[in-house]
């Protein structure tokens, strides 16, 4: 497998949206977003089957946040909207997700991705 590499972080002002996304090649099962605000424990966000393309998004962040993965082109992306200020925190992919999916059970990370949400 290739790195796993994120892009499309940035600054936001609240009930603005971002979709970030996260390219790495030879990646077949489950795939996840994860994210860590400063002296806060890592937190699962999303993660999506890689057969079915089924979603589970955590409670904290649905409604407002959407997982897909595009196979073809390698590509995993987290589409955000209606970002609060709460949602500030390093975004981070990750690979070949376990059934302890929440408690971060994969095998491969990238580097991470900086959003911030502020007015």
């Amino acid at each position: 497998q290739g790195q796993l590499v994120e892009s499309g972080g940035g600054s936001v002002q609240p009930g603005g949206s971002l979709t970030l996304t996260c390219v790495g090649s030879g990646y077949t099962g489950t795939m996840g977003w994860y994210r860590q605000a400063p002296g806060k424990e890592r937190e699962a966000v999303a993660k999506i089957y890689s057969r079915t393309g089924n979603t589970v998004v955590v409670d904290s962040v649905k409604g407002r946040f959407d997982i897909s993965r595009n196979n073809a082109e390698n590509t995993l992306y987290l589409h955000m909207h209606i970002l609060k200020p709460e949602d500030t925190a390093r975004y981070y992919c990750a690979a070949d997700c376990g059934s302890r999916w929440e408690q971060g059970d994969c095998r491969f990370w990238g580097q991470g991705t900086q959003v911030t949400v502020s007015s």
